[in-house]
């Protein structure tokens, strides 16, 4: 991931101006350690810190059209730029291999309404000097982290991370995903405008071999790089499916003919965690160079205020998964690794997280799926995009794919509510589509290994750890107080006013507060989906632990090594299984 800063119509054209742009931008070098540009036209400038991914050599930013009339500067990676170049008429002439360099002549040919034909995930500011107009925009989903802010002069500001604008802006605020921003406009408009937006219940009949392919393309299309990569592989369910397809399907890319065919897979947890086992056994089965990263629980607590800089949430189940990411992704970068791919992102689709398992009715069940997805951009794309690129690493997310979310979406909810009778567990759609017993994708047992939230899979210690350790800074006295200190998403628990404290030494801006989400959570649910269970009342806590009466300790389990017979796969409870034309599970 790169980083963006674009400061426009700010009424100062001078030396000292263009020197503090450059000081601010400076502040997102963490990721884009390659290379730096800043490009300024009269009041407006467009700087760029570059991760180079794809053509190394010539795609630094900001990027242009021919006369250098239209400039551009992106975070981000356009998996369908081939196609696109293809469809831009034979004036255009590109300076660059780099994938982002469709953009400017897109805008060119097609106006401000191109954004939609982008496969991919960006943020980008685009400024036409011709008339000093400006648009910038965000993906679907906010894959890519992105900022707006207001100065007191009229100027507009937008950055990938808030450290980039939270001292010159006296307003600022998430860029919402899907958007676009037009200065002729003076505001934004939705392009992303999906049907399951809209939360109707979906009537499609589960096809499993559609799912299926719909997700291997959306894996192979992210295996455009030009420098090494890998695959983050935890063992469960999501990343181990990334890694499978993966592994099945590099020998044909580019990607392979320039590094090689062999995979490299990586995984981090405490020593013994439930992940570090079960990843192990799926580098073994798929064949990858397998790296196995351990950290202690001190090493954990050591790193809670970078991980707070670096994040800029505090958010509780945020940051407790992105210090274990944090450190596994300096060690990854440590190895030349540039790029991974990351298993975000089908929790929320096909309602993984254990408390889907209280959804009372599909359509609620439906609803609860499209809220997280809605909100993915606060909170686990905001890890996966910032705990990696802390260190100059990317990370990319198939299952975030435009055209695979329409897929999954469109499927009738009935079919991907958990049923143990049926031996249907959290994500059975997606289990059941790649279960081949002829060319078996994964061992069985992980197939259909339960949902481990990541902040439990690296060791339930690591969250006592967290717990005991916030105790130690936060005191009964400070606690009863909370409410008057932090009236806005004011903290339930110690833990929680440890992160605050930290969050507003680094962000102490207004603004900085309210662009953290809030609210009460059961096991990563919305607000929304406590009413699904009474007790869950009783038992706040984003941990997996807290969805009683669902969630299995794998250490009590040991279900890495067998398949607990309430999670069983097809072949245990519905030994043969076939799919009928109304696409409903028959045993034959």
């Amino acid at each position: 991931m790169c980083g963006i800063l674009a400061v426009l119509g700010c009424s100062d054209d001078s030396q000292a101006k263009r020197v503090r742009v450059l000081e601010l931008s400076r502040r997102l070098k963490h990721r884009g350690p390659d290379w730096s540009g800043l490009h300024q036209h009269g009041d407006c400038y467009l700087s760029h810190q570059r991760l180079a991914i794809v053509d190394p050599a010539s795609g630094d930013q900001p990027l242009f059209n021919e006369d250098k009339s239209v400039v551009v500067t992106v975070n981000g990676e356009i998996y369908n730029h081939e196609e696109l170049r293809k469809k831009l008429s034979p004036k255009h002439k590109f300076r660059t291999g780099s994938d982002c360099d469709v953009i400017a002549h897109l805008y060119e040919e097609y106006g401000e309404d191109f954004v939609d034909m982008l496969d991919g995930i960006f943020s980008f500011v685009l400024l036409d000097t011709r008339d000093n107009s400006f648009i910038a925009a965000r993906d679907a989903i906010g894959v890519t982290s992105l900022y707006i802010g207001w100065g007191l002069d009229g100027s507009i500001w937008i950055s990938s991370e808030l450290k980039g604008l939270n001292d010159d802006c006296e307003h600022f605020e998430w860029f919402p995903p899907g958007h676009l921003y037009s200065s002729k406009e003076r505001g934004f408009r939705r392009w992303y405008n999906p049907p399951w937006f809209s939360e109707a219940i979906p009537s499609a009949p589960y096809d499993p071999l559609a799912l299926r392919h719909a997700f291997e393309k959306a894996v192979t299309k992210r295996l455009m790089t030009d420098v090494p990569f890998g695959v983050l592989l935890s063992g469960g369910l999501d990343s181990s499916l990334v890694a499978s397809i993966t592994a099945r399907y590099l020998a044909d890319t580019k990607a392979a003919k320039q590094w090689g065919a062999k995979l490299h897979s990586f995984c981090v947890g405490l020593e013994g965690a439930p992940d570090l086992k079960a990843g192990r056994e799926v580098a073994d089965f798929l064949g990858t160079v397998h790296h196995e990263f351990h950290y202690t629980i001190q090493d954990g607590l050591d790193a809670i205020e970078d991980v707070i800089y670096h994040i800029e949430t505090y958010d509780v189940t945020t940051i407790r998964a992105s210090i274990p990411m944090f450190l596994m992704s300096r060690k990854i970068k440590s190895l030349g690794v540039k790029m991974v791919m990351s298993g975000e992102g089908s929790d929320e689709i096909f309602g993984g997280y254990l408390y889907f398992h209280k959804a009372p009715n599909k359509e609620e069940f439906h609803q609860e799926t499209c809220r997280k997805i809605k909100a993915l951009h606060k909170y686990d794309c905001l890890r996966a995009n910032k705990a990696t690129s802390a260190w100059g690493l990317e990370a990319r997310v198939p299952f975030l794919d435009k055209d695979f979310i329409n897929v999954a979406m469109h499927i009738d909810p009935q079919y991907k509510m958990t049923k143990p009778e049926e031996g249907r567990i959290e994500k059975w759609v997606l289990r059941r589509a790649f279960d081949d017993e002829e060319h078996p994708y994964l061992p069985k047992h992980i197939l259909y290994r339960q949902k481990e939230q990541f902040s439990d899979g690296v060791g339930y210690g690591w969250i006592d750890g967290l717990r005991d350790h916030a105790a130690k800074h936060v005191t009964n006295k400070m606690m009863l107080n909370a409410a008057n200190i932090f009236p806005h998403n004011t903290p339930a628990t110690k833990e929680g006013y440890y992160y605050r404290m930290i969050f507003e030494r680094f962000f102490p801006q207004n603004s900085a507060r309210l662009a953290v989400p809030g609210g009460a959570s059961v096991a990563c649910s919305t607000e929304k989906a406590i009413e699904w269970d009474a007790s869950w009342s009783n038992n706040l806590d984003p941990s997996g632990r807290a969805a009683l009466g669902v969630h299995n300790s794998a250490y009590d389990d040991k279900q890495v090594n067998t398949v607990p017979a309430k999670t069983a796969g097809p072949e245990k409870i519905i030994p043969k299984m076939e799919i009928n034309s109304l696409g409903v599970a028959i045993q034959s």
